[in-house]
């Protein structure tokens, strides 16, 4: 297998609005420009078509992420970059997909999007923050609804502090240390 042919799953995990499918997008294209295969495995997408009819108990949330674990390793053993950004809350749910790819030989890279909530509440790109501050939803990850902070995340990236093309930079810069370019 050439060196462009090796994929790996790079998970980017953050609360809603932290900036995980912006920068997963903008790391894919500069993959893609660059002779990789690439796949964004988009959280909202996900739900949407794989994981329809699931809820968002802590059990829901489980199944939803180690599908989309099992599809992420799946495209990576065929040698594509898979960028995953999803919220992905609990850390044991993280951790199941980060042990199941290991046991198989696939690479694997826990990406901390770390945008701090009030950040995320301000760009609000999906009106959730605002939905659950009028009372008209409830379970919104990171304000009623737990996450847990990545423990030892590959690398942290402080979205806010920097722009995306910084933010895409490091997590490239990454993947060249890891030999996964």
């Amino acid at each position: 297998m050439s060196e462009s042919a090796q994929g790996a799953t790079i998970w980017l995990t953050g609360l809603p609005s932290a900036g995980k499918t912006t920068i997963a997008r903008a790391l894919g294209e500069r993959l893609t420009a660059e002779g990789h295969r690439v796949e964004v495995l988009d959280g909202d997408e996900i739900r949407e078509f794989l994981s329809a009819g699931l809820g968002f108990s802590r059990e829901d949330r489980h199944t939803n992420v180690t599908r989309i674990g099992f599809v992420a390793e799946l495209l990576a053993s065929h040698g594509v970059k898979v960028l995953v950004p999803v919220i992905a809350p609990y850390a044991d749910s993280r951790e199941a997909v980060r042990k199941h790819h290991q046991a198989s030989g696939t690479g694997y890279l826990e990406v901390h999007v770390a945008t701090p909530v009030d950040v995320c509440s301000e760009r609000d790109v999906k009106g959730l923050y605002a939905r659950q501050a009028a009372g008209e939803l409830t379970g919104l990850t990171g304000v009623d609804d737990p996450y847990e902070v990545p423990a030892a995340p590959d690398l942290v990236i402080a979205a806010h502090e920097q722009s995306v093309a910084e933010s895409a930079g490091a997590l490239h810069a990454l993947l060249g240390e890891r030999g996964l370019l």
